[in-house]
């Protein structure tokens, strides 16, 4: 089995793979002050729920935005399974990541690379991929499966707290769809705002890289709020929960397939 941790600004997404299929999903909250001991004890209740035992693993891969928390989720892992973890890296990608011309591949963020390895094998090239997080991402594949660049903005709940904390009057809302473009009272008029609004945003967004490639492309959504926005917007055309997962799966069979040596080192190299 293949362990699949994804390490976002707010939550983490863990998976397990068997065969090439996702087996067990988990969200839990980050929290960047984590070390490798409490790394370990939060994944253990969850492998232990589902019956799996650290010699059921036999690898992990690895993304994390957080690089604190990318050190401490490696000790804890190799502490528990005794093999590396494959980190997520445009170099450890090589091969299914072609970042073309783009100036400092290095600084992309390890998210951002799975979800394109992810889209790219899932849905061909061009596509876009929009990713709800913390930040709402978004990331350009060309017609010739090359990462062209992206988009980085503020997320649909950092936008809302940010409102809710700064306008005393205003407080926290459900973000849900209002079904009305005009509010009739004060919670409904902020969901129109953010909740449409955001939907709006993408597609803005999306239409300007249509303009520039010249051509229209797929649009895959994911992360903790697609499913909410996607429906609203007029340009997305998927939406994968699992697509930062599965391509962390995709660059860890890679890189053992390839035998890649990569920043961390060859992770079926057993550690003492």
């Amino acid at each position: 089995m293949l362990l699949a941790i994804d390490v976002g600004n707010t939550q983490t997404v863990l998976g397990v793979y068997e065969n090439k299929k996702l087996r067990f999903r988990w969200r839990v909250a980050t929290n960047k002050l984590h070390t490798c001991d409490e790394l370990r004890v939060k994944l253990i209740p969850l492998l232990s729920s589902e019956g799996i035992s650290f010699d059921d693993i036999s690898g992990v891969a690895l993304a994390s935005v957080v690089p604190a928390l990318t050190e401490a989720w490696c000790q804890a892992t190799k502490q528990m399974i005794g093999v590396r973890a494959v980190v997520c890296t445009a170099e450890n990608a090589a091969g299914l990541f072609d970042a073309g011309d783009y100036p400092n591949p290095w600084e992309i963020g390890a998210d951002r690379i799975a979800d394109c390895v992810a889209a790219r094998m899932l849905y061909g090239s061009p596509v876009v991929v929009v990713d709800f997080g913390t930040a709402t991402n978004m990331e350009v594949i060309d017609g010739d499966g090359t990462f062209a660049g992206g988009i980085i903005a503020p997320g649909v709940d950092t936008s809302a707290r940010a409102l809710f904390s700064h306008a005393t009057k205003l407080g926290a809302i459900e973000l849900v769809n209002p079904h009305t473009s005009i509010g009739r009272n004060t919670a409904q008029a902020m969901q129109v705002g953010i909740v449409y609004g955001e939907a709006d945003r993408v597609d803005g967004l999306v239409n300007r890289i249509f303009e520039q490639l010249g051509h229209k492309a797929a649009v895959v959504a994911t992360g903790g709020l697609a499913r909410r926005v996607a429906p609203l917007s007029r340009t997305i055309t998927h939406v994968n929960q699992d697509l930062t997962l599965e391509g962390l799966r995709l660059v860890y069979d890679n890189f053992m397939d390839n035998d890649v040596t990569g920043l961390y080192g060859r992770p079926d190299e057993v550690l003492e």
